[in-house]
């Protein structure tokens, strides 16, 4: 599952022609703002005043014609305005036209190049979280494929058992129990009766369990992604000792997954997993703060431009807020920085978010304050040789 893939990404980074648009607004998802079409207005208004850009630059109006029909197309798609997400990004030139419903809450932008704008796309591609979560009761099991914006059903009915009976028979319970179970408060099941029957009952649950782990190897096999278990958390011992994947996540389950929609449990899911997927920026602020002020670090554009070029560059640092505008010329790698933007220059810092990315390098979109290297809006940590 991805809103969108190295593939597509580089389509849209790599795309050039005379006039590209990129557009990006905020969007509701629901409420009497979709009612009112207010998301349709505010694109509406948006590509307006880029059409008078365009005009007043010298783009003939057959041009224009040609950026703006798939353009106008949309917005009398009435289908498209009644499912939205939190934002919309919209890339159009001649003979290419593409858009993305997205999870994200864009400021509203645009930008008017020989290229397309993809800096605001960077966390979905680079900081997307992507993990498992296995939804465990002893009458149900769900797995779900998500990430730090969205959440997936991924089919495997016909792979586990669904219920412990599928597995140990329907007489487990007058096998093991000797009474119903009692509630000790919230997430946890205490069986009473004699200590045979709870050992039966663990034993009982530790296949089920395992048949579940074996049912799902071909789904994870070879994968190196996060395993979550949402379940009760006296199961959540039972399945660390069933369970054969070895990127299982933590000491901590969800939570007991009856009762709770998926979005809840994604919700909770994320609150566990987060410092998961932050480690790696807090490592690589971590080294940049111990290597500051030697060769293995830049804050200045002029040298970090060139370099990520070169793909000399591990990580990138970039304002979340700001942008920098200037010429970088390829033959000589000298970079001029321009105090604004203009028809004649490009935003350095999507050039450069664009080229780390090609590299295989990380890109982390960072609040000011938060920056490594205050001074600078783009901050690189190089790769060790």
């Amino acid at each position: 599952m991805e809103l969108i893939s190295q593939q597509e990404f580089g389509k849209l980074s790599q795309f050039t022609n005379e006039v590209c648009i990129s557009i990006f607004i905020p969007t509701q998802r629901a409420g009497h703002e979709v009612l009112e079409g207010k998301n349709r207005i505010n694109l509406k208004s948006k590509w307006n005043e880029i059409k008078l850009q365009l005009e007043k630059t010298g783009v003939s109006a057959e041009k224009i014609k040609n950026i703006g029909n798939p353009i106008e197309e949309l917005l009398q798609d009435k289908d498209f305005w009644r499912h939205q997400s939190d934002g919309l990004a919209v890339f159009s030139a001649e003979g290419f036209f593409d858009k993305y419903t997205l999870p994200i809450n864009f400021e509203e932008y645009h930008y008017i190049s020989k290229e397309f704008y993809v800096k605001p796309l960077v966390p979905i591609l680079t900081e997307k979280g992507r993990f498992y979560l296995l939804s465990l009761q002893l009458e149900d099991v769900a797995l779900f494929e998500a990430n730090q914006y969205s959440i997936d059903v991924v089919h495997v009915e016909d792979m586990i058992p669904s219920r412990l009976e599928e597995r140990v028979g329907f007489d487990y319970q007058e096998k093991a129990l000797q009474s119903r179970p009692q509630k000790q408060g919230e997430g946890h099941t205490e069986y009473h009766g004699h200590g045979g029957a709870d050992n039966n009952k663990k034993s009982e649950i530790f296949r089920y369990f395992r048949a579940i782990d074996q049912g799902l190897e071909p789904v994870l096999h070879n994968k190196k992604i996060p395993l979550v278990i949402a379940c009760q958390d006296s199961f959540f011992p039972i399945y660390k000792e069933a369970n054969s994947y070895p990127y299982l996540y933590g000491e901590e389950a969800v939570g007991n997954p009856a009762y709770i929609d998926m979005l809840e449990l994604h919700e909770k899911a994320l609150k566990i997993i987060e410092p998961y997927f932050e480690k790696t920026k807090l490592e690589k602020l971590k080294k940049f703060e111990d290597l500051n002020q030697t060769v293995k670090t830049s804050a200045s554009v002029y040298d970090i431009i060139p370099a990520i070029i070169q793909g000399k560059v591990d990580t990138l640092f970039l304002d979340n807020k700001e942008d920098i505008w200037g010429i970088y010329n390829i033959d000589t790698m000298a970079v001029e920085v321009q105090d604004e933007q203009s028809p004649k220059n490009i935003s350095l810092m999507n050039l450069a978010a664009k080229a780390v990315i090609e590299h295989g390098g990380n890109v982390f979109l960072i609040e000011p304050q938060a920056m490594p290297e205050k001074s600078s809006k783009m901050n690189a940590l190089y790769r060790f040789s």
